[in-house]
């Protein structure tokens, strides 16, 4: 995910996933034309947007001027006092001078499970449920010893083992419980940007060369044809989109390769574009 939005990102998120609305049903509540609202959110023409509109849409959106033009990361929030953050000194400067996406954190703040989470952390950092998770460890060990010296001291006895494991070792059930928080937050917030263009792809280069490698061995055509498309597919290119001209020079450079053993036949192409030809 990008650590800031751009001018056109803002206005397009601010009508779609605030307010839902459409181009034309905000043309009509601003009264400015759709138009002029398209290219307002545009890659290429947000920065002839007007004086005017920068006004009118911040007043429609309840906004600063500032966010829309991405001078602040606040909407509605610019002048906030720190002393109302609850942050101390050296948080506010890891914040103002640290070198990671703060629109993370921003999102990973705003998520409905944080608050779980802090709890969650703040019960693991000051113990608060340690003596109640002491106390029903003492109470199952107790009962452990017992059953244990009317057993003859023989620890292999289910019962014996069920009260040993039912108790809870706080390290690792709160480490895995604050994992389990922030991970479900962080795969919410992953799922929300799946579609940004910084997000990589979901399917690998790998898995595409692999279905082109098994298209080119599937295909219906001359041994050669078949190596000559399995190579491109190596290499991310459409044999189908060769012109003839390109397939001919192709030719010219793989004979020269050690692993074409064969003379290679230039016909295949030839046939194949009088083919394409007559389906147009």
């Amino acid at each position: 995910m990008q650590p800031k939005l751009t001018v056109q990102e803002r206005l397009k998120d601010l009508r779609v996933v605030d307010f839902k609305l459409t181009l034309e049903e905000l043309a009509e509540r601003t009264g400015l034309s759709r138009s002029a609202l398209g290219k307002y959110e545009s890659d290429e023409t947000a920065k002839d947007i007007s004086p005017f509109a920068i006004l009118t849409l911040a007043k429609f959106y309840g906004v600063s001027t500032d966010y829309l033009l991405g001078l602040t990361e606040n909407k509605n929030h610019p002048n906030t006092e720190l002393d109302a953050l609850h942050l101390g000194d050296d948080a506010i400067e890891v914040l103002r001078t640290g070198k990671f996406n703060h629109r993370l954190l921003s999102e990973l703040i705003c998520h409905k499970d944080f608050q779980r989470f802090m709890l969650d952390a703040e019960i693991y950092v000051d113990r608060i449920a340690d003596m109640r998770v002491n106390d029903m460890n003492a109470v199952l060990e107790a009962v452990r010893q017992m059953a244990l010296m009317k057993n003859g001291g023989n620890e292999n006895d289910l019962h014996l083992r069920t009260l040993e494991v039912a108790q809870i070792r706080e390290d690792e059930y709160f480490g895995s419980l604050i994992a389990d928080d922030l991970k479900g937050i962080l795969r919410d917030i992953r799922n929300e940007h799946r579609l940004d263009t910084m997000t990589a792809d979901e399917t690998s280069l790998a898995a595409t060369v692999q279905e082109q490698l098994q298209e080119a061995m599937n295909f219906e055509g001359s041994s050669e044809e078949k190596k000559i498309r399995a190579y491109l597919a190596t290499i991310g290119l459409d044999y189908d989109a060769l012109t003839k001209e390109e397939f001919v020079s192709l030719i010219g450079i793989l004979k020269k390769s050690k692993y074409m053993k064969n003379p290679i036949s230039q016909r295949g192409k030839g046939a194949y574009c009088q083919k394409r030809k007559k389906k147009r």
